[in-house]
């Protein structure tokens, strides 16, 4: 099987993969049951919240046209890409196991109903659960507007084609990303042909800013990102009632064909309107709320808002578990609020790119409302609590929300939580750092965790203590102690599984997917070791043609071994003609400098090639050397200083460890 990490196939190489579905490779026998604390625990918020609160249901369900195809969508390869029926054990109606918090299996049971949707007749309609995201269509005067065509081109195509098998074959007149997440964009080509875009009959609206996010969030951090989203998405986890049960915003990724093409235009103000197709579309701007680069609009034919991903249902992420930047929540609940300034008082639908819309101006409003005092209450009370001398890890264990906001559904958290969310907003305004100086320079994890073990008996006296603190349902307890057990001798498989138990009640009550997803997979891993399953990789092809020879060249740089090329001093000029531009490449004091619209005269070597030459070699679809030999690589100079550096260029392995050293 292909690992999944970037390696140096050549002097510029990525290799690129695509996004694989939940994989059945967990020893069934090793997963254990609901101890009595864990379903008590469950049981208490059948108590706590509005259970007999039927709402979401009906509107999960209205408008339905058509169900999902049952067929299993497959690949070019006969991969797997999407099966309709692997949730088919989440049944509407049925009481949640003892192994899943009642509220997720709500989520769940919410999340599962799938099919071709009507959202305002003979104009919006939506297909859900065919992917983690939705994928929309806006009919216009003579043809129809594609919004977030999934994350694969299979499923995409497969969503497209439910849609006119109901609704009648109507030209594809332009997509719009709302956001730059690859679930929004991965399935472009599902429904459009990039030939139709470059020629001026299709066109692509994207917010400002959005290639360069999407580019840099798969690229820069990408490898340690897909390796965190298999545990974030559960992909390593088999789906059903011990396992993955969902992800709270979706079911789970699809694992196809990953495609971008390039937007043609770019919507950049607040209040811009934009006629497409015959419909009026009026923008608000949100950079920094859900994505870096992400926008709302309104519909006004359709007096429907289209919130992206800033109104949904659940608490949404501002951070994200498996790694990215944090985001705002105070701009988050502004946006919000802008939107019901300027749409509020006449809006009659809500609709988002996860989950299913509200109907009403009074439910929108509510909605909207809530969903504004939530992110404003996060990012005020935390602060409110930071200047009261609280630390991070203080606020987020006491931080509560009002029953007026806790107790509404969408407020939920079933995809971000309270607690990472509260301790993301502290590292925000303040940082890692407490403020305690003895949390300054602490010990590395293994060094620091050999010291514990040692301070407190020794590994075998703390496991006999961690098994009563199991005993007693104190699981976070338990698994933080043995963590530094299993830090410090990783070997010590009685702590591994101990601790593996632990986490995986932590998870059978966890409200989050996310959490859940996480707690299960680093049981699994403590259990069974790391294995090399399908997982995301999102660094697709088409990812790394929209990179710009400065981004790549800033990838480089990342991947340089600096001690390695502590001493090397190497300048390369590179030319990629009228369509890429003249750059220089300066390696000195282990850091790979790039400088662009210029050439340097007293350079080691000048390469000049094509930028799709360039994107051969990133995509390791032909080595520098055999490129030099064919002559697409023109090279005058040291040739050697090109073999140098690209010596200097390490791998990131994929498979790293997570819950050990």
């Amino acid at each position: 099987m292909r690992k999944s990490y970037l390696s140096s196939i050549s002097a510029i190489a990525i290799l690129a993969t695509g996004l694989a579905s939940p994989a059945l490779g967990q020893d069934q026998d090793a997963r254990k049951d609901a101890t009595a604390a864990t379903t008590a625990a469950n049981a208490e918020l059948l108590n706590e919240l509005p259970f007999d609160d039927t709402s979401d249901f009906e509107n999960a369900k209205r408008g339905l046209i058509a169900p999902l195809p049952t067929d299993m969508i497959e690949g070019q390869d006969g991969n797997a890409v999407w099966n309709p029926q692997q949730y088919d054990f989440i049944t509407e109606g049925g009481e949640a196991p003892d192994t899943v918090n009642p509220s997720l299996w709500r989520q769940s049971q919410l999340i599962n109903i799938s099919g071709l949707f009507e959202v305002v007749p003979d104009g919006i309609y939506q297909i859900r659960n065919l992917d983690l995201s939705n994928m929309t269509i806006l009919e216009g005067e003579e043809g129809i507007t594609v919004v977030d065509p999934l994350v694969s081109e299979e499923t995409a195509r497969v969503a497209l084609e439910l849609y006119y098998e109901h609704r009648g074959r109507k030209p594809v007149k332009a997509v719009i990303y709302t956001h730059s997440h690859v679930d929004h964009y991965g399935g472009v080509r599902g429904v459009v042909d990039e030939a139709d875009v470059e020629s001026g009959d299709v066109k692509i609206y994207a917010p400002e800013g959005f290639l360069e996010a999407a580019v840099a969030e798969n690229v820069f951090a990408g490898n340690a990102m897909s390796r965190r989203a298999s545990y974030m998405y559960g992909n390593l986890l088999p789906a059903d009632e011990k396992g993955q049960v969902g992800a709270g915003l979706g079911t789970t990724t699809s694992a196809g064909t990953v495609t971008l093409i390039p937007p043609t235009d770019i919507i950049s103000e607040t209040g811009h309107t934009e006629t497409i197709d015959g419909l009026t579309y009026e923008f608000l701007m949100a950079p920094g709320s859900e994505a870096p680069a992400e926008m709302l609009w309104y519909v006004r034919e359709y007096k429907a808002i289209e919130a992206a991903e800033d109104v949904t249902h659940t608490l949404h992420n501002t951070y994200s578990l498996r790694g990215a930047k944090i985001r705002e929540p105070l701009p988050w609940s502004k946006y919000i609020n802008t939107a019901l300034q300027m749409w509020g008082d006449e809006a009659e639908v809500i609709f988002a790119q996860h989950h299913w819309p509200t109907w009403g101006n009074e439910n929108v409003v509510e909605l909207m409302e809530s969903q504004r005092d939530l992110y404003r209450y996060i990012n005020d009370q935390t602060l409110h609590m930071v200047n009261q001398g609280m630390t991070m890890r203080e606020i987020a264990d006491a931080f509560e929300l009002p029953e007026s906001l806790a107790n509404v559904w969408a407020n939920r958290g079933y995809y971000g939580s309270i607690y990472h969310n509260v301790a993301a907003t502290y590292v925000l305004y303040l940082g890692w750092f407490s403020g305690n100086p003895a949390t300054l320079h602490e010990l590395p994890p293994e060094e620091a965790s050999q010291k514990y073990v040692e301070f407190m008996g020794g590994a075998d006296a703390i496991i006999e203590k961690a098994k009563q603190s199991y005993e007693q349902g104190e699981y976070r307890w338990v698994a933080q102690v043995l963590n530094h057990v299993v830090f410090a001798d990783p070997d010590n498989q009685a702590a591994k599984d101990l601790e593996a138990d632990a986490l995986e009640q932590l998870g059978y009550q966890a409200e989050s997917g996310p959490w859940r997803n996480f707690y299960l997979t680093g049981a699994k891993e403590l259990r069974d070791g790391v294995e090399e399953l399908p997982t995301p990789n999102t660094a697709s092809p088409d990812t790394v043609r929209a990179m710009t020879p400065e981004m790549f060249f800033d990838y480089l740089s990342i991947r340089l071994d600096s001690g390695a090329a502590a001493n090397a001093e190497i300048t390369l000029n590179v030319d990629l003609g009228n369509e890429g531009g003249q750059y220089v490449l300066e390696l000195q004091n282990g850091v790979l400098n790039n400088t662009a619209d210029t050439q340097a005269d007293d350079a080691d070597a000048t390469l000049t090639l094509s930028r799709d030459t360039l994107n051969r070699m990133i995509l390791g679809e032909a080595t520098a050397p055999d490129l030099v030999s064919s002559g697409d690589i023109q090279l005058e100079g040291e040739a050697t200083k090109l073999e140098e550096l690209v010596s200097y260029l390490g791998t990131f392995e994929f498979w790293f460890g997570i819950v050990t050293p």
